[in-house]
């Protein structure tokens, strides 16, 4: 049992900060401009479930493919950095988000942008490179201390718990998000989304340039 504890707090702990969920709500907004609540709420639901699979899959799948087609971590890391930089400039070169936005969705006359709940809704917006390569990471990990076959079981069901919790997070979070725009208003999610877009371009060129140093080490080595 102290097994499957451990596997969920590591998981947990080290997925939450990256995927961040929180602080990709107003993102979620901008992207969905003009849609009702109950068609937000389905987007919000379909991402979460998009985003524990993608999560569980990277974790199951992730090292295994990894290797069988010869692709290494770091390259992986700067291909998804590449895709969060495009998509940090699109959002912070976008035009004006409309009033309609933030407030009462789905209003008559109002414009309707068709977004996808896997892209870029899933990926890169919530499940990028950073927390698919620990989700890998954690796939890769061989628990110690028990017999081989129930510290696996232990860790697996942990992990998955995690990821669970995770997806239960980006529900939550995507779910409220137009509340908090209606908290901030049309001028405060305006910033919010102009701030967020440009850390996202930062973050999306720290991936880029930890994958091309990590690519450098495996070079030197």
């Amino acid at each position: 049992m102290n097994g499957v504890v451990s596997a969920f707090l590591l998981t947990f702990a080290a997925l939450f900060p990256i995927v961040n969920p929180i602080e990709s709500a107003p993102f979620f907004l901008a992207l969905t401009p003009g849609l009702s609540t109950a068609e937000r709420r389905i987007l919000a639901r379909n991402t979460a479930i998009n985003g524990f699979l993608l999560l569980l899959g990277s974790m199951a799948l992730g090292p295994w493919l990894l290797e069988f087609f010869g692709i290494q971590l770091p390259v992986v890391r700067i291909a998804g950095g590449l895709v969060v930089t495009a998509l940090g400039w699109k959002l912070l070169s976008a035009e004006q988000l409309a009033e309609h936005d933030v407030g009462d969705a789905g209003s008559a006359g109002a414009p309707v942008r068709k977004v996808g709940s896997f892209y870029p809704l899933t990926m890169p917006l919530t499940v990028g490179p950073g927390s698919m390569s620990v989700a890998i990471t954690i796939g890769s990990r061989k628990p110690a201390g028990l017999p081989p076959i129930s510290a696996l079981a232990e860790h697996a069901s942990g992990a998955v718990l995690g990821v669970l919790a995770i997806g239960v997070s980006i529900y939550l979070a995507y779910r409220f998000a137009q509340a908090l725009g209606r908290l901030l208003g049309a001028t405060g999610i305006e910033v919010l989304v102009r701030l967020s877009a440009f850390i996202l371009m930062c973050i999306g060129i720290e991936i880029i340039w930890n994958g091309w140093t990590a690519l450098q080490a495996l070079g030197a080595s």
